[in-house]
């Protein structure tokens, strides 16, 4: 609600929102609003001359030449605050002079500049009337007579060239006179393009506004949509996180409970592999015994025979006799103590089933976010209700205020002001043609004079005899003479008209490019308009008081050029908030209060929840005083570390051979690798086994020796922990259901923070942007102002003010040249004297 009222405010002050805002960084689970609908501005505002632009480019070299001084921010603004005649006497104040002084040395070159060509205004129409009055008494070149000279050929040919020269260079400033002409022409008649491409613009920046608002309110039903999806699952919400929460300490418990229930299993399985291989080992041992004492006495039967006595096998047979006594058991597995009593014990432990009570206390804890579900259900639909009464209530204030009618009538200003302008933009256009006209008929002027300039060129240098006498001088030699002095005669009654258009143009296009243009593109001119009491002198900023009638608020043209040249909104460009505070009526509690004041009231009850029941708990303390502890594992792990016979078998086996190989082929040899035989076999049927059931008994005494050090404590915490688990279920799961509950509220108050954070960088940088403004100063400024009319008009003027200081030139050379092309009435002999005029 408070979201439509500021929207639909900022439409009252004619604009929408646009503030920037410090980057919000949203809870887990952020929102996606989407895209803030826009559609794209047609009109770039931006100008290229083409080719003409080189000439541009001269033109403002020229005048940088002219006026090399940077803008004078300062001076102006010291002349638009002083107050001028007034008062009599207020031109002689020493500050007044001053400022006169400064504005006479800024404004120099123009000064002299315009005073250059006032002079050739004056002088030159009159220079003419005295040329001619002298030609008129025939002097000053008037008299019909010309002295031959030697050098004549030579001069005649420089006075020609010259001439010819000066006419290419006012040609080429007649053809940059004509280009600026038809240039500002066909600009004034695109123009109407750019127009209306502005007011389209501006049509979209009214008309999309109130959908970007829409869509801005419409968005809440995201926000609406994910808090009550959150509130139908609060469950796998607020259930999952006080479970997560007790699970802290909850589950360790248990996790250790079921591994101690895995260990009784172990020792069970581990006992039992004792008493079995204890088993195995006994008589096993005694029958490898048996085996071994039979085997020693064979042997010794065979080393007694006869064939021993024998000189090559008495040593020998002396050196296995000895080795005999190695035929022999090594460890002794009878006297070891049994393990039945405390395999019995522990049996009757596994007749309860400690692993399936430990089951059902997961079973029950899991079940947290059920119960919550079950326990909030008369809540969700109280909360559920609150947030569909704020739907319905932004719904409701949008229809209730009057959007449409006020854009509208912004619409029908804007409707009447875009007709204005397509009614008159063929006055413009009809003025413009005369302007053309004008400057054509100018430009005609100087066609005219060079048409006699080239005509006399071509006539004199075609016709021109070299052999005939100057009283002889032949039609087309004369012609061309006449037209030269033709030329020089429109040349002095054209010239100072010429130069009167040079001068004001100049003087306007020069100052208009210099005062506007520059310190517009660098925008020193808004600086200029920025300053403190110059538009108002009761004003500090003119643009505040006259939008918010508080002059004390930092509103500058240069902020708000600038701001809505990037795209921002009016709000952020024209400091709205000065009017209404954004963040004030986005303040999320108007939201979020009642939400929370019913989330808090969520009680939930877990005392039901059962870890561990005292059949579970008394199992593990019988499990702990089951005996394993009392096992004497020093005597099993002796045993089991000792080898089973003295000697290795196979060594021993392998080695009787290896001697029997020694003695002569023959009985003795063959009985004695018979008996090497018999005591592999013998390893391979009754060591091996008994080697097998040791390993086995070893690896169940070491587990049953882990399992028993310090197993009354380790029993103990236990069940320790499982009590501090259920005490913490049943005592001060209260202050954990409130600790997450609140988190729980954060995270549906978060949905809301998001959604206003949205709405404010929406605002911001999205809904109402201003570059459609901006576009309209720059096109009026910028394109029109400077591009089309003073570009063009810099141009004019200084294509015609060049050719027409190089008329004065063509004047001199043209009359020089008349001489030698004209026929005169009479002829001297050769002279070498100078001739003068």
């Amino acid at each position: 609600m408070a979201v439509e009222l500021c929207l639909l405010l900022l439409l009252f002050c004619g604009s929408t929102i646009s503030e920037v805002q410090p980057i919000y960084k949203p809870p887990p689970g952020t929102l996606d609003f989407g895209f803030v609908p826009a559609k794209t501005y047609d009109t770039g505002a931006y100008h290229e001359p083409g080719a003409i632009g080189i000439l541009f480019k001269i033109v403002h070299a020229f005048l940088y030449l002219v006026q090399p001084n940077t803008f004078p921010q300062d001076l102006i603004r010291k002349l638009a605050q002083q107050q001028f005649g007034n008062t009599q006497g207020d031109y002689q104040k020493p500050e007044n002079v001053v400022l006169t002084l400064q504005a006479i040395y800024y404004e120099i070159g123009f000064i002299v500049s315009a005073a250059l060509g006032l002079l050739f205004i004056l002088l030159l129409p009159l220079v003419g009337l005295c040329f001619c009055m002298c030609r008129c008494c025939d002097n000053c070149g008037g008299e019909m007579h010309q002295r031959q000279k030697k050098n004549a050929d030579c001069q005649r040919s420089c006075f020609a060239t010259f001439l010819f020269v000066a006419s290419l260079i006012i040609s080429v400033g007649v053809l940059c006179a004509y280009a600026a002409n038809q240039h500002l022409t066909n600009q004034v008649r695109g123009a109407k393009k750019l127009v209306n491409s502005n007011f389209k613009d501006l049509k979209i920046f009214l008309n999309d506004t109130p959908a970007q608002i829409d869509y801005l309110v419409s968005q809440y039903n995201t926000t609406k949509d994910k808090a009550l999806s959150d509130l139908n699952n609060v469950g796998s919400v607020l259930g999952i996180r006080v479970q997560e929460q007790l699970g802290k300490e909850v589950r360790p418990a248990l996790d250790a409970a079921l591994t101690m229930a895995g260990a009784i299993r172990e020792t069970k399985e581990a006992l039992e592999n004792v008493s079995v291989s204890v088993e195995v080992l006994q008589e096993g041992t005694e029958r490898l015994h048996a085996n071994l004492t039979e085997v020693k006495m064979h042997l010794s039967n065979t080393l007694n025979d006869s064939a021993c006595n024998a000189a090559q096998a008495a040593s020998t047979c002396n050196i296995i006799k000895n080795s005999l006594g190695q035929l022999s058991i090594n460890a002794n597995f009878s006297g070891l103590p049994g393990v039945s009593s405390q395999l019995a014990k522990v049996n009757d432990v596994l007749k309860i089933d400690l692993s399936s009570l430990v089951q059902k206390g997961y079973a029950a804890f899991n079940d947290t976010p059920d119960l919550v579900v079950n326990q909030t259900r008369n809540i969700l639909s109280d909360i559920k209700s609150v947030l569909e009464s704020i739907g319905s209530n932004i719904t409701t204030f949008t229809r209730a205020l009057p959007v449409q009618k006020i854009l509208a009538d912004l619409m029908v200003h804007l409707t009447q002001t875009e007709a204005y302008v397509q009614d008159y933009f063929p006055l413009v256009e009809q003025y413009d043609f005369y302007r053309w006209l004008g400057c054509l008929i100018l430009c005609c002027m100087l066609v005219l004079i060079l048409v006699f300039y080239y005509l006399g060129l071509l006539c004199g240098t075609c016709g021109y005899d070299k052999h005939a006498s100057p009283t002889t001088r032949g039609c087309i030699s004369n012609t061309g003479g006449n037209f030269l002095m033709a030329g020089v005669g429109f040349s002095f009654l054209f010239s100072w008209v010429l130069m009167i258009v040079v001068v004001l143009t100049f003087v306007t296009g020069g100052n208009v490019e210099k005062l506007v243009c520059e310190p517009f593109e660098d925008k020193n001119l808004f600086k200029v308009l920025d300053t403190p009491y110059l538009l108002n002198k009761h004003w500090k900023n003119y643009l505040a008081g006259i939008i918010f009638k508080n002059p004390n608020v930092n509103l500058t043209f240069e902020k708000v050029y600038s701001d809505c040249k990037e795209n921002k909104g009016i709000y952020t460009s024209l400091h709205l908030e000065h009017l209404f505070n954004i963040n004030e009526l986005l303040n999320i509690s108007m939201y979020t209060e009642d939400v929370a004041l019913k989330i808090e009231h969520i009680q939930i009850n877990l005392s039901k929840i059962i870890l561990l029941d005292e059949i579970g708990k008394e199992n593990l303390l019988n499990f702990s005083s089951s005996g394993i502890d009392g096992i004497d594992f020093s005597a099993y792990l002796t045993e089991i570390n000792k080898s089973v016979t003295k000697v290795d078998l196979l060594s021993f086996a392998n080695d009787l051979e290896a001697r029997a190989d020694q003695l002569p082929k023959g009985a003795l040899e063959n009985a004695l690798k018979g008996h090497a035989n018999n005591i592999r076999m013998i390893h391979n049927q009754q060591v091996v086994p008994l080697e097998q059931a040791m390993s086995t008994l070893n690896q169940s005494i070491r587990l049953l020796k882990r399992t028993s050090s310090e197993l009354m404590v380790k029993v103990k915490n236990v069940i320790s922990a499982v009590n501090a688990a259920q005490n913490l279920i049943n005592n001060n799961a209260s202050q954990v259901i409130v600790q997450e509950t609140k988190k729980y509220v954060d995270t549906i108050i978060g949905y809301f923070e998001q959604y206003t954070e949205w709405v404010k960088e929406s605002i911001s940088m999205e809904v109402a942007a201003c570059k459609p403004i901006a576009n309209v100063i720059d096109t009026a400024v910028d394109i029109f102002l400077c591009s089309y009319i003073a570009d063009s008009v810099n141009t004019f003027w200084f294509g015609l003010g060049g050719s027409s200081m190089f008329l004065i030139p063509a004047i001199i050379f043209a009359v020089k040249l008349s001489k030698y092309y004209r026929r005169m009435d009479t002829e001297d002999v050769y002279d070498d004297s100078v001739e003068q005029w």
